[in-house]
């Protein structure tokens, strides 16, 4: 397990891969992205793909999790006193969608879809690519290219459960036009590494939108936080909303009781949904991930945590721009009645993701501890993760980085190949009748 994998399926039985989907977009005549149960999504080959090495070891130059892109460079102008720890920031700004519909369904201020919609209305740009909720199983995600208004506010607002968007580049790559990309960080991360390999994609990427990230939960944290909820059948499940409709808004699932037949709707707080349920399912790729907040995106949004949030508060969203292109964009959305933003200063970053930060700061420990411990680690080129652990922890933390590391290693058997087998689907989220195509899912062996 500590020798490096050459190839995309020994990526995933090292426990790397992040299910973005772009080994998928690379070869889609040999692979196909798949919903496993316990972890995330992942590729499996088609038929009889395994034995073609080729084809694996060449999709392995756009996969993020075995090593991520070279950090952008430092920008002369903007903030580069956080580039070390952030990556590169042009401008902070804070502030929000001016349309009240997307603003009050975005998982914070609406910023994502209200730049998005500005590209699409405004911007000459053909639609956006983004992941939302399956009509017939609404636990699952999948990708949409959204040209429209309507399309992008179906979209609206998180999904803390696993997306492979990064497979449907192709989609952008064939399209008329420029796109708008929306991903989690490592998504981001494989587009980059993608469209320094394909000049179609590159010249049809008109602008990327990173989501801020704290790592991806599986489909198991959904279905075990429904069952808090009371829907104790995921095939009863009508509807999952993760954030939205006020801010931070809270996790809410529609299901249909088996017994009455009668729609039943409970929430609970965002607070209380991913802390004591969602973020103790996200897979192990997730903990030893560098970047949370997107630094190769040109525009990165999250949340204003700065300061409390007051009752009944409309959304907020922290908007970093990263590239000249960002900037020009999210301007013109603001002229154009889009967005509406105020400027902030360098220290809101910080004090709006401590959490972001800490972690961060644990990255060096946890990746040199799974050297020691025997397992493949992901490579960080020019990210100064060391400076990160040494500044950021205590002594004790520091340690803990690392002692903690190795004894997840061996309670979650990481030193064991990540092995997958097909199962139905059907039983673990409920697919509708009007579905007539037979799905798989992998699970956990």
């Amino acid at each position: 397990m500590s020798s490096n994998p050459i190839n995309i399926l020994q990526i995933v039985q090292s426990h790397l891969c992040m299910g973005c989907g772009a080994c998928a977009f690379a070869c889609p005549d040999k692979l196909q992205m798949v919903d496993t149960v316990d972890l995330a999504r992942r590729p499996v080959p088609i038929e009889s793909a395994e034995s073609d090495t080729i084809a694996l070891q060449a999709a392995v130059a756009l996969c993020p999790g075995i090593e991520w892109p070279a950090a952008p460079a430092r920008p002369s102008m903007g903030h580069p006193e956080l580039y070390d720890e952030w990556g590169p920031i042009l401008e902070i700004w804070e502030g929000n969608a001016i349309d009240s519909e997307i603003r009050y369904r975005g998982s914070s201020g609406g910023v994502v879809t209200g730049l998005a919609l500005y590209c699409v209305e405004q911007g000459a740009m053909a639609g956006a690519l983004h992941v939302r909720a399956r009509e017939d199983a609404p636990l699952l995600n999948e990708t949409v290219l959204s040209h429209n208004r309507a399309s992008l506010i179906r979209g609206a607002g998180s999904r803390y459960s696993p997306a492979s968007p990064c497979e449907e580049l192709g989609q952008i790559e064939a399209a008329s036009a420029p796109c708008v990309f929306i991903g989690k960080p490592c998504d981001v991360a494989a587009v980059t590494k993608a469209r320094a390999e394909r000049p179609d994609l590159d010249r049809n990427l008109g602008l990327t939108i990173a989501i801020f990230c704290a790592g991806t939960p599986s489909l198991q944290g959904t279905i075990e936080l429904a069952r808090r909820l009371g829907a104790q059948d995921p095939g009863q499940i009508e509807e999952i909303r993760y954030r939205g409709h006020g801010w931070p808004g809270e996790i809410t699932a529609r299901w249909r009781d088996p017994e009455t037949g009668e729609s039943v709707t409970n929430s609970v707080s965002y607070a209380d949904g991913w802390g004591n349920t969602l973020q103790k399912f996200r897979q192990w790729r997730c903990h030893v991930c560098a970047d949370h907040t997107g630094e190769s995106a040109d525009v990165s949004v999250g949340d204003p945590w700065y300061r409390p949030v007051q009752p009944g508060e409309p959304g907020r969203s922290l908007v970093l721009v990263r590239t000249e292109r960002g900037r020009q964009l999210v301007r013109e959305a603001v002229a154009q009645g889009y967005l509406e933003l105020e400027r902030r200063e360098s220290w809101v970053l910080a004090a709006s993701q401590q959490h972001l930060q800490r972690t961060r700061g644990t990255i060096w420990g946890r990746v040199t501890a799974s050297w020691f411990a025997g397992i493949a680690a992901p490579k960080h080129r020019q990210m100064k993760l060391f400076a990160a652990w040494w500044r950021r922890l205590s002594w004790r933390e520091r340690i803990q980085s690392i002692t903690g590391t190795i004894s997840r290693v061996f309670r979650r058997h990481l030193n064991q190949p990540e092995r997958v087998v097909r199962s139905p689907l059907e039983t673990a989220v409920g697919l509708r009748e009007s579905n007539s195509q037979p799905m798989d899912c992998l699970t956990k062996v």
